[in-house]
């Protein structure tokens, strides 16, 4: 739900840039500046364009301003979900892991027991390659494109950003980001 509504939300930011551009106000790029911006943007247009079209803008802004709110308060739900939860609260004891991802994580998972190693529930999210094998001998096949990609997009999203405010990420994991930031967000998963 909440990732279709960022979605949403993506795609008036753009409406609302593009519309401002076309009269000639360009504001700096993201949510954050159009927050700021907008409303003087809209004023100086003010002066230029019809009443109507100045309203029709405000709107579209109101819907954003709506929609960013919306977004806010499903993420503190979120939260208080997380710090209820028990394994939520074991997951968010790993560096990297916010209650973003730890509540995707357990609605993706279902019983945690299921998976016999964190390495099942990497392949079973997508972030390493199958294992398949007998006479205890693996073999490793390709990274499918199966998988939950938006939990793997936090995993990935999770690990970058912790390893950026880690003091001391370690030599092996920064080199690893920088090649295949994939397999940084294996480790973690």
């Amino acid at each position: 739900m909440r990732q279709k509504l960022v979605k949403f939300r993506t795609a008036q930011i753009n409406a609302l840039h593009g519309m401002l551009l076309e009269f000639g106000e360009n504001l700096h790029k993201g949510r954050t500046p159009l927050a700021k911006e907008f409303p003087e943007g809209l004023e100086r247009l003010a002066a230029r364009l019809p009443m109507y079209l100045i309203s029709l803008l405000g709107g579209q802004y109101r819907c954003f301003a709506d929609l960013d709110a919306y977004i806010d308060g499903i993420e503190k739900q979120l939260s208080v979900v997380a710090k209820q939860n028990e394994i939520c609260q074991r997951l968010l004891e790993i560096p990297g892991i916010v209650s973003l991802i730890a509540t995707a994580a357990v609605a993706t998972m279902g019983e945690a027991s299921v998976f016999k190693s964190g390495r099942e529930f990497a392949v079973f999210i997508g972030l390493v390659p199958k294992q398949t094998g007998s006479g205890g001998k693996a073999h490793l096949l390709g990274i499918s494109k199966r998988g939950d990609t938006y939990l793997q997009t936090l995993f990935i999203h999770g690990i970058n950003s912790a390893s950026l405010v880690a003091k001391d990420p370690g030599l092996w994991i920064t080199e690893l980001k920088r090649r295949r930031p994939k397999v940084v967000a294996n480790k973690l998963a």
